[in-house]
Formats: C-alpha cells, structure tokens, sequence
C-alpha cells in the first residue's frame, strides 16, 4: 500500500522554507493503486512526458483472480491435492485461467517441483488459444500475463530443452501485450528492453515506461521518475520525477531495495522550489486517481 510518508516529507521542506502550496483534501489518506498489458510489434501513440493520465485504470492483477478470501485459512495436504487435481482437470478442459495458475505454479515452485518447461507449455496454451480476447475483460488480464512470461523464458532460453533464446520473438509477444491488451507489465518490460538495446534507445524506453506509469505500475515510475529527474534521454523535469520517484518508493516491495537510495538521493538534490512543485504535481496526481 501507497503510504504518506514521502508526502509528508514534501510539505515539511515546503512548509519549513515558507513555500505556500495548495493542499487538496484527504491527501494523507492511504491509497491502494491497482497493477496493471508470428505477433509483430505495434507502435502505440506516445504520451507527454506531463504526468496525464490514461483514462483507463489497471485491471486486477491475474493473482488478484487467484487468491483465495482473507477469511480462508490453508488447506490441508489432501486439499492441496485435491485442488491440483481440478486446476489440472479444468487446464485440460481448456480453462485459461486453470492453466495460468498451474503456470506459475510451476514457474515458481509453489507447491509442485519446479518445471519451467511445463510453466512454458501451460503459457503456450494460453498464448495460442486466446490471443484474441477482449482487453480489459478479467480473463484477458490473464492472457496478456501469459504472452509477458512467455517473453521472459524467450530472452534467456530454457536449459536442456528446445527453448533457445530468442530475444526477438520476446520484444514481439511483449509489444503485442502491451499493444493489444494496454497491459502495464509488458509497457515496462518492453521500455527496460530498450534500454538494454545496442544502441539503447532511452527516449522510446521512457515512453514505455510513462505508459505503465500511469497505470500503476511501481517499477515503470521508479524508472520514469529517475530520468526525469536526472535528465536521462528526455528534457530534465525534476519535479515531476520527484513525483514518479515518490509514488514508486512508496509502493515498492521488498526486493525493490533501490528504489529507496533513488529516490533519497533525488530528495537530497532536489530544490525547495523542485520539491514544491512536486508535492503539488503528486496531490493532483492522486486527486486524479480518486476522482
């Protein structure tokens, strides 16, 4: 969850250099942004590097569709087999979301020995079977998960068995994802592969990056906001990186343990008059999301 603390630290240096800010109400009130995607790469329209917004929200996240109530506690060992049982009956009957649980299933080691030779087949099916369905339905948050896997075993390959790296066929599933389905983290991944490039090409990497941004994505605005604010490819806008920086560092996990050093950093080089102006660009930002 988003917390204040990061806002709080803003006004304080605003309101300790005398700095008058407008204060949107219920700003201190903790928020929760939702995560928000032969296949050829299609080019999407860029957004400005202004911190609009898309008037599309994230849609829930594939373990959102999993994941049980608050109120259930952990099934017992014969349940577990019984539950891996119907996942693999309902996989076979075709039911995409069955196989995209028992593919990360597999991919992480969760509760079966790790396979990703299966994880890669259980995407596959997803991917072959259902590359047509509707965005931004629940099911098709699913199906754009699978191409963005299939992508991740693409880039290195799988030991030992026919899957070799392909680094081209991962950029198209990714850029089919993140096209066709608009989903956040294919936009991301597809900006950090443009940066990886040789060359690189950091300005299409930030437009990426400020299309998953806007939908919530915490690496895509720790990654925006640090150009931002250094410069990096695109016209240095300090304050607005302090936003994406603050917003990042505030929903990042713990193993995004850099996110932390970044944005401190860009807090200590920042101007009174930087860190002003992005307090007022995250209240706006944030009454935005609400509105």
């Amino acid at each position: 969850m988003r917390t204040p603390n990061h806002v709080a630290r803003l006004r304080l240096s605003a309101i300790r250099n005398g700095i008058a800010i407008a204060v949107v109400g219920g700003l201190c009130t903790v928020l929760a942004l939702s995560r928000p995607g032969g296949l050829g790469l299609v080019s999407a329209p860029a957004l400005a590097f202004d911190g609009t917004t898309s008037p599309n929200t994230a849609a829930l996240t594939p373990g959102d569709g999993m994941r049980p109530g608050a109120h259930m506690t952990a099934p017992a060992p014969d349940a577990k087999a019984n539950s891996l049982i119907a996942l693999q009956y309902a996989a076979e009957q075709g039911q995409p979301v069955a196989q995209w649980k028992l593919g990360r299933m597999y991919a992480d080691g969760d509760g079966v020995p790790r396979d990703d030779l299966r994880a890669f087949n259980y995407f596959s099916q997803i991917a072959n079977t259902h590359p047509d369905e509707v965005p931004g339905t629940p099911q098709a948050r699913f199906v754009a998960n699978a191409f963005v896997a299939l992508a991740h075993y693409y880039l290195t390959g799988i030991p030992n068995s026919k899957v070799v790296a392909d680094p081209a066929r991962a950029r198209n599933m990714l850029g089919y994802a993140a096209t066709y389905f608009g989903d956040a983290d294919a936009q991301y991944e597809l900006g950090r592969l443009y940066l990886s490039d040789k060359p690189s090409d950091p300005h299409q990497a930030a437009r990426w990056f400020q299309l998953a941004a806007t939908k919530g994505n915490c690496h895509a605005e720790i990654a925006l906001g640090d150009m931002l604010f250094q410069g990096k490819a695109v016209p240095r806008q300090a304050a607005r990186g302090l936003m994406w920086l603050t917003l990042g560092r505030d929903c990042a996990g713990p193993d995004d343990a850099y996110a932390k050093p970044l944005y401190d950093s860009a807090f200590q080089h920042a101007s009174d008059d930087e860190r002003a102006l992005a307090l007022v660009y995250l209240e706006d930002w944030l009454k935005g999301r609400r509105d």
